[in-house]
């Protein structure tokens, strides 16, 4: 049987990653959180102190230090699916942080981060049979693949549903710190001069404002079997 590249793009918070891993657990194939990708990198420059107090990014100095980023995925045996590894180190919890989500705009707006980031997602995508979601993967990353869909809902549904996620794992959440950051983020990342977010002329828009989880895998699943059979 043949496999697909499917690209999954849309605004942060908006359940992208929920659904992309679910689709490749249940199709059998390799999922790519391009997501966490940008943000083990912003964890990087947090521990190694390039982030001015203003938010700016120190970006000579983390250019320098690009070639000692390495970003895996590791299967969780618990879970059933990929956590993230920034140079072997689990990171899957710290990166998830409002510290974490704060910053990671900026940093992944930085041109030659992206491209290190761009060239490890090819990378891992070759030869298809792949499910990876972000902000310009059918865009950029795959302009070619088969099955591309593009994810988005209200800024104060995708708040909320960060609100409660991080509740649920017993983190730190205050509501409106989380609205203010998710419209910041579609704004930065909307109208960064590196790969902005957009929808791919070819992509099936999604908006899950309204949707429960099983009803966002149930239509997915279609589209995925649609373009199996094209």
């Amino acid at each position: 049987m043949k496999k697909i590249t499917i690209a999954i793009d849309g605004h942060s918070s908006c359940g992208k990653s929920t659904m992309a891993k679910e689709l490749a657990r249940r199709v059998g194939y390799i999922y790519v959180d391009t997501g966490a990708m940008y943000r083990c990198v912003t964890l990087f420059a947090m521990r190694h102190d390039l982030i001015n107090e203003d938010g700016t990014v120190r970006t000579a100095e983390l250019e320098a230090m690009m070639p000692q980023i390495n970003v895996s995925f590791q299967l969780n045996a618990e879970t059933g699916r990929p956590d993230a590894y920034l140079n072997g180190e689990c990171v899957e919890q710290e990166i998830r942080s409002l510290e974490v989500s704060s910053h990671v705009s900026p940093i992944a707006a930085v041109p030659f981060v992206r491209t290190a980031m761009v060239a490890q997602q090819q990378a891992m995508g070759q030869g298809g049979g792949v499910v990876m979601d972000g902000r310009d993967i059918g865009t950029v990353v795959f302009p070619q693949a088969e099955l591309k869909i593009f994810v988005t809902a209200s800024a104060r549904v995708r708040a909320q549903r960060r609100y409660d996620e991080l509740q649920q794992k017993g983190m730190p959440a205050d509501y409106d710190d989380i609205l203010k950051n998710v419209e910041e983020r579609d704004y930065i990342d909307s109208h960064r001069e590196v790969s902005p977010l957009r929808k791919a002329d070819d992509a099936l828009e999604l908006d899950n404002s309204n949707m429960t989880i099983d009803e966002q895998n149930a239509w997915l699943m279609e589209r995925f079997e649609e373009a199996l059979a094209r």
